[in-house]
């Protein structure tokens, strides 16, 4: 962009603040993830994005609807602690029959939106990353089955976490790609 060129507004909201040092680390790491497991659903319509190709549940639209909420979810963490968070040792069948459709494409949702939400989320929480003022803040995590009681993560946890999350659910993908039509993504 030139000195004379303008922006929208909404260009400008997903205008991401500069990351250094470690940040930027972080971020390019999660970065690679994201790519990893979009790619992986190049060039497949939105009925291939929605089967179901091994004994698991999981589809690759679904995988990304997975982790844009995971993302939305773990960006608000960041900003505003466990109370943003359900607590999942109090979720009803009905909450946890919720959750499990954010892993399924449903009627009316296409590939091409969910990667646009994905890429919305990313922005959303980049800029958050780059501009929170302490990686070293921490937060009590939610009640859940999987967290130790008490045990609080810093937000450079839930960085690590957020790139560990997004890459196990890279290779789910990866799988369902090759089940799919035997296309790999890192071949």
């Amino acid at each position: 962009m030139t000195d004379n060129e303008t922006i929208s507004h909404e260009e400008a909201e997903t205008v991401t603040p500069a990351a250094t040092g470690e940040r930027a680390d972080w971020l390019e790491g999660l970065a690679k993830q994201r790519h990893f497991i979009r790619f992986t659903t190049r060039d497949l319509t939105d009925e291939q994005a929605g089967l179901r190709t091994t004994a698991s549940e999981l589809c690759l639209g679904g995988l990304i609807k997975h982790v844009t909420r995971v993302e939305r979810s773990w960006a608000a963490f960041i900003q505003h602690g466990p109370s943003v968070l359900p607590d999942f040792t109090a979720m009803t069948e009905a909450d946890w029959a919720e959750r499990a459709a954010t892993f399924r494409m449903l009627p009316g949702e296409t590939l091409a939106g969910v990667l646009t939400d994905y890429e919305k989320a990313a922005h959303e929480t980049d800029a958050v990353i780059a501009s929170v003022p302490d990686l070293d803040a921490s937060w009590p995590l939610p009640k859940a089955p999987w967290n130790e009681p008490g045990a609080a993560w810093t937000i450079r946890h839930v960085l690590m976490h957020l790139v560990a999350e997004t890459a196990q659910h890279s290779g789910h993908a990866d799988i369902i790609r090759e089940s799919l039509d035997g296309a790999q993504s890192m071949a």
